[in-house]
């Protein structure tokens, strides 16, 4: 029965980080103007500063974290947050949000893959036979919306060869950040299951601060010595600028965190990865909000097979290796 309440919660709470961070994928298309670096910057200078009266509330328990945690905290800021999301803006913004879309959304597959092969140890190991179908039902799936979405991009004609591969490279990397990111932060959430998620989370936002902080400042001196036509501090439109990066700071970035890691104390890693299916969902369906029209039917398709491989994820149960936990006392 415990294992089965922490299965349907930590599924609950996957499902409502996945609804936030898919929002991260519709400030690039709202602000084609802006450079990717500065909707970076200024989402995680947003998020720390909405951390900061946060950080105050929960000061007993941020006061506990020690030097190591500040510096793991600041490691994840920077990969999994500034590097990855410049890396994400950009790509929208060169490819349109359906590509980058569709690359991030291997992620589930990628995330098993890696978890299964450095957490058996800890988590037990889901077979690869038992896992096959599952990869392979989220990976059909991401094929068959993808293939609807290079359609539909095939036939714009203002579309753009170079900026298209330029994209599909940059979503790449923030595969690579992402890929990391959760691996490593579930590790911290795993080595302290006393620690809250929210002080966690929290803990991250005011790492981040002073890296975003540096970043807006050498993004705004870059501007100035290079001569760029482009407003600062807050560019053309401030108020709309203003407006998403601390809406995405404070949903996408802090509760959702926030939800990841209670996720993430909740879950073997090697389920959590496939959860995260559920943030290329929603990013997709809020593409569709703002286009204005209902999913192609190869959309459909593909998202019936993504839910159909999550649902089969969650029903392994990780095998534990007598040869691989034999050393541990």
């Amino acid at each position: 029965m415990g294992h089965r309440r922490a299965l349907i919660t930590g599924t609950l709470f996957a499902l409502a980080a996945g609804l936030l961070w898919g929002l991260v994928f519709v400030a690039p298309q709202l602000l084609p103007q802006y450079p990717a670096v500065l909707q970076s910057v200024g989402r995680y200078l947003a998020f720390g500063l909405i951390a900061l009266p946060l950080a105050w509330l929960d000061r007993a328990r941020i006061a506990q974290l020690s030097r190591a945690d500040w510096i793991e905290a600041a490691k994840l800021s920077m990969v999994g947050n500034l590097v990855y999301y410049s890396f994400l803006a950009a790509a929208i913004q060169r490819a349109g949000g359906p590509l980058p879309t569709m690359i991030i959304g291997t992620l589930p597959v990628v995330i098993a893959i890696a978890s299964n092969l450095r957490d058996a140890k800890r988590d037990g190991r889901l077979p690869w036979l038992k896992l096959l179908p599952s990869l392979a039902l989220i990976a059909l799936g991401i094929a068959a919306v993808n293939h609807a979405e290079l359609q539909a991009l095939q036939r714009d004609p203002a579309g753009s060869l170079a900026d298209y591969a330029l994209g599909a490279l940059l979503a790449v990397g923030a595969v690579v950040c992402w890929t990391w990111y959760p691996l490593r932060n579930a590790d911290w959430m795993r080595a302290h299951p006393d620690r809250s998620a929210s002080t966690w989370a929290t803990a991250q936002g005011i790492a981040t601060l002073p890296l975003a902080a540096i970043g807006f400042a050498l993004f705004w001196g870059w501007v100035e010595l290079s001569g760029q036509d482009f407003e600062m501090p807050l560019g053309p439109d401030p108020w709309r600028f203003l407006a998403l990066m601390f809406a995405i700071g404070l949903f996408a970035s802090w509760l959702g965190t926030l939800c990841w890691n209670e996720a993430s104390q909740r879950l073997p890693t090697t389920l959590v990865g496939p959860l995260i299916v559920f943030e290329t969902l929603a990013a997709l369906a809020y593409a569709f909000m703002l286009r204005g029209r209902a999913p192609e039917a190869w959309t459909l398709v593909g998202i019936v097979l993504l839910v159909a491989g999550v649902l089969w994820a969650l029903r392994l149960k990780p095998e534990k290796d007598a040869r691989l936990a034999g050393g541990r006392s």
